[in-house]
């Protein structure tokens, strides 16, 4: 998208037109296909080629597949952006509104400003997948490159990007990345395993769970930690204390409920996120529960909110603004061409507060 010149005023479509022709000129000289060639395989106009690489929504449907599927087949990838284009690194959510979502624009934010950079922020899709229209907002503003907190991305997406030189990297996928999906995540397992193991070194035996949806990895990762720190131990994982929920409040308070209503209630639970150990500790108050008397509760992610609660939060510190920053850095890597290291895993850590301790004596 060109939206202003070095001196700060919007080119000309003189200047524009100069550019494009220069491109295809420079096409030319190095061998690979140019504008002019797709242009006439499809048997449009080059400006029409040229505002399919840009998003442009003025488009046929049939037109833009045409080309796009040309570009493809062609390998074409878009020459470097111009100088004159202002900097934007884009984060993309399936939810702006959430505690964690801050922690991660933070976290991008700091990078950007550390590059002279801005940050686009845009809301689209599901936990999975961006929505179908988003790419199309992207060509146009031709950032240097995206953050996606999504598990993957569609083929036809990933192409789409790469053929306009757009890197992307996604934060802690819920699903296990492609090779060719460059991805920074946390120790979810080792967090499970170490929140279970803090409950069991209190004397715990009697452990709950109320992880995240049965659908992503990270929540099936805190799982089977959970499950191989009571392996250790030497304790029998019971299938009814295993609950999924949906990394928020009403998610965990639901899930708590139906745990502690029976006779045979668990004298601590390990929440999947701190959102959801909020829910348990609203669970328990309805219940007449006392944290940590009567259940120890912990949590996972260790949002600025979870020192604030009351009792303060054990929980789990998953890096989230690390990862957000690492994940920017990794951008401006491949943007530069760097691309030796594309997969990081970061560690999680223990952090000890008031809402655990030792089972009550019967």
């Amino acid at each position: 998208m060109y939206s202003a010149s070095r001196n700060g005023e919007a080119p000309s479509k003189t200047f524009v037109r100069r550019h494009m022709l220069h491109a295809v000129r420079e096409d030319e000289e190095t061998g690979r296909v140019t504008l002019a060639q797709v242009a006439e395989q499809a048997g449009v106009s080059i400006s029409t080629v040229s505002k399919v690489l840009n998003g442009r929504q003025d488009v046929s449907r049939p037109t833009r597949l045409k080309v796009e599927r040309l570009l493809e087949a062609h390998a074409y990838r878009r020459t470097p952006r111009s100088a004159w284009e202002a900097p934007l690194i884009e984060i993309v959510f399936h939810e702006l509104d959430s505690i964690w979502g801050m922690e991660l624009i933070r976290g991008v934010e700091n990078v950007a400003k550390a590059n002279h950079a801005s940050v686009v922020l845009t809301e689209s899709g599901t936990r999975h997948l961006p929505g179908p229209d988003w790419v199309g907002g992207v060509v146009q503003r031709r950032p240097v490159g995206v953050v996606l907190v999504f598990s993957t991305l569609p083929p036809a997406v990933k192409k789409q990007l790469k053929s306009r030189s757009i890197p992307f990297v996604i934060i802690d996928p819920a699903g296990d990345p492609e090779p060719d999906v460059p991805s920074v995540g946390s120790a979810n397992w080792s967090g499970g395993l170490a929140a279970t193991r803090h409950l069991i070194e209190c004397g715990h035996q009697r452990i709950g769970i109320i992880t995240g949806p049965q659908d992503m990895l990270c929540s099936m990762a805190r799982l089977d930690g959970y499950r191989s720190a009571l392996s250790m131990a030497g304790l029998e994982a019971d299938p009814s204390l295993v609950a999924f929920g949906d990394f928020h409040v009403q998610g965990g308070y639901a899930r708590a409920v139906e745990m502690l209503d029976r006779p045979d209630r668990p004298t601590a639970i390990f929440a999947g996120s701190d959102l959801q150990a909020l829910g348990v500790f609203e669970a328990a108050r309805v219940a007449g529960l006392r944290v940590p008397h009567d259940l120890s509760v912990v949590g996972f992610d260790d949002v600025p909110l979870a020192q604030w609660s009351s009792p303060a939060l054990t929980t789990i510190h998953q890096p989230l603004r690390k990862m957000a920053e690492e994940a920017a850095n990794m951008l401006l890597r491949l943007r530069a061409g760097d691309a030796a290291t594309t997969r990081l895993e970061l560690n999680t850590r223990l952090v000890i507060r008031q809402s655990t301790a030792p089972p009550s004596p019967v």
